[in-house]
């Protein structure tokens, strides 16, 4: 395997030395979007909006915006979605294969989102000119002699009764791997396509002596159950004990800070951080420079981007797009500044609304963070709680406190004399004894906002905090166990009572 690890990691740098300079952001945006547009022109979604005229236009962007709307995920499948699985060139050409199940992360039903052929090639595109950005970092060849664990949703897809498969974005893609991947993927196939999850995590246990594990992707809360099942299950003190090449994880779908520690714990020798977004809408950005979890936007890969200011300019003071916001292209944006990101891609979408808050870290090359999802953003009575905000005061809690505060929910409820409170809970070992004081006092350094509702309509705050166990069970409880599943950090007042009586249950 040596000679593989140098001509792999010796290819790589060829590869990246060889790629030609690439075209400014702005130029690249509007060849995206001339492409897009010209490939769905005789789709029903492009006639009826007339993209055969738009590509005509002087200025292509400022015509396309004039003609089509903004779209979130209710008005794209009532009006457009719905139809693609019984007729042909809907917002794409064709039909697509598959339907990826959202993680739900933003209503109580799961969302369907459109899979075509030239949409699973991008993300393989924007997943190699990942694996190409390595040579940016000083990896040894051992890491290019490894194999990769991918702790997916279950690759065992769901045929609906038009003869579609159904499944989350993560099993779509493992379920369409060629089958050379089997040289380097891990747990492979076989056991990715067992449905239960801990079932899954069982069998990657039991078959985790036997892998060389250079690399690992997944959602951080579900990959360090399972690392720390594997160390359960063969009494280990490290996972570098049975993967002593483990240098990379590419995590993703939530932000890691909060997970940071506890992935420190369990490894014995410094592993690097990768962020990715990849989403059921596209595989967005990744990580490309060492020294930084920021990503770089895959400009050049079938996506088109747009950005509405997450502010009064935007949104609403209840998280809400305003009927006519402020857009701006990728010549527009400023470093600092959030955003609610648009997108346009060869999956048939078209001016969506993802439903996530982005910061650009850097212009050249363009590179963000994702602060949040515009659901997180708690204003119920002018708190103004961004989950960034929110994350900061939490993290700065578990230092004070000594322990890890991994997950946390908090939702804006009325007391028994009808005022406004938030409540939270923390999935931590913490006493709970002064714990509120103590966020209250945070929350109030870290948002201005916060400190000002304090002092008006928002009373109190109240903090409980449950165990890790008790967490897992009640995701089991509510079918949410595995995969890609993120909880939703913000929640309504009648999902908090919900779990409210679930913890509360004898």
């Amino acid at each position: 395997m040596a000679i593989i690890g140098k001509l792999v990691k010796a290819g790589i740098d060829i590869k990246a030395k060889l790629q030609s300079e690439e075209d400014s952001p702005e130029n690249s945006q509007e060849h995206q979007l001339r492409e897009l547009l010209t490939q769905a022109k005789n789709t029903a979604f492009g006639k009826y909006y007339g993209f055969g005229e738009i590509l005509k236009a002087e200025d292509l962007i400022t015509a396309y915006r004039k003609e089509v709307p903004i779209f979130n995920y209710d008005k794209m499948h009532k009006l457009w979605w719905c139809r693609q699985e019984r007729l042909e060139d809907i917002t794409w050409p064709g039909k697509p294969d598959f339907f990826a199940k959202s993680s739900g992360t933003t209503g109580n039903n799961s969302k369907l989102i459109p899979i075509t052929n030239d949409f699973l090639a991008s993300m393989k595109s924007v997943g190699a000119s990942m694996i190409n950005s390595l040579h940016e970092f000083d990896f040894p060849e051992s890491l290019f002699e490894s194999e990769v664990l991918m702790l997916s949703s279950s690759a065992s897809l769901e045929k609906n009764q038009q003869g579609f498969r159904e499944g989350e974005i993560s099993g779509i893609n493992v379920n369409n791997f060629p089958d050379w991947f089997d040289i380097f993927f891990r747990p492979g196939k076989v056991i990715a396509s067992i449905s239960d999850w801990d079932e899954r995590v069982d069998a990657i246990a039991e078959q985790a002596p036997s892998w060389n594990i250079g690399a690992i992707a997944g959602i951080p809360s579900w990959v360090l159950l399972m690392l720390r099942r594997i160390i359960d299950r063969h009494h280990l003190s490290s996972i570098h004990e049975i993967w002593p090449n483990f240098q990379v994880y590419a995590s993703g779908g939530v932000a890691f800070e909060t997970y940071r520690e506890d992935f420190e714990a369990i490894c014995s020798i410094p592993i690097t951080i990768l962020d990715t977004y990849l989403a059921s809408e596209g595989f967005i950005a990744y990580t490309c420079t060492p020294g930084t979890m920021a990503m770089k936007l895959a400009l050049n890969h079938g996506y088109f981007f747009e950005f509405i200011p997450f502010d009064d300019r935007g949104i609403s003071d209840s998280g809400e797009l305003l009927s006519e916001p402020l857009v701006l292209g990728i010549n527009e944006v400023n470093v600092g500044e959030e955003y609610v990101l648009l997108l346009s891609s060869c999956a048939g979408a078209w001016r969506y609304t993802i439903g996530d808050v982005i910061r650009f870290e850097s212009l050249d090359p363009p590179q963000i963070k994702i602060t949040g999802r515009t659901k997180f953003f708690l204003n119920v009575v002018g708190s103004q709680l961004s989950e960034e905000k929110m994350d900061t005061a939490i993290l700065e809690l578990a230092e004070i406190m000594g322990k890890t505060i991994n997950e946390y929910m908090v939702a804006a409820m009325k007391n028994e004399a009808g005022e406004y409170i938030h409540q939270w809970i923390l999935v931590s070992e913490l006493d709970s004894m002064g714990l509120a004081e103590k966020l209250d006092k945070l929350l109030k350094e870290v948002n201005k906002n916060y400190a000002v509702a304090r002092s008006k309509a928002l009373k109190n705050i109240s903090v409980k905090v449950i165990s890790k166990g008790q967490y897992t069970n009640y995701l089991s409880q509510t079918n949410k166990k595995g995969g890609q599943t993120k909880t939703p950090k913000v929640m309504k007042a009648e999902k908090m009572a919900e779990l409210l009586a679930f913890i509360n249950q004898p």
